[in-house]
């Protein structure tokens, strides 16, 4: 791959192989809990310097984005999925999750005034 690069920037490494080489490099001598340091760093960092509205903007889009790559048949799997692990771990109703669901949504938009 080098070698194709070579050709085309006179001798020069693409920027994108420069930046896979270093991924590699840096992957090297890191371990799992420096990539998890640096991951909540970066998210703190980001929910630092954005609002809301923000976070509203790009969960739809992932959504929109998800819903086009994804048939009915994902949904459905997904959707078992998740019916099979609420079932699984601590024996709460759905109606009872579904209501401290709301107590909890009802508490944080009263925090917000």
């Amino acid at each position: 791959m080098a070698n194709n690069n070579s050709n085309n920037n006179n001798g020069k490494m693409s920027r994108e192989e420069a930046g896979r080489l270093g991924g590699e490099a840096t992957s090297k001598n890191h371990d799992k809990e420096f990539y998890q340091e640096i991951g909540q760093k970066g998210g703190q960092s980001t929910s630092d310097s954005h609002d809301k509205d923000f976070y509203q903007e790009i969960g739809q889009k992932g959504g929109e984005a998800t819903s086009e790559s994804h048939g009915k048949e994902f949904y459905q799997e997904i959707g078992s999925e998740g019916g099979k692990a609420r079932s699984d771990s601590d024996g709460m109703s759905r109606e009872e999750a579904g209501r401290k669901g709301g107590q909890a949504r009802s508490n944080n938009n009263n925090n917000k005034d």
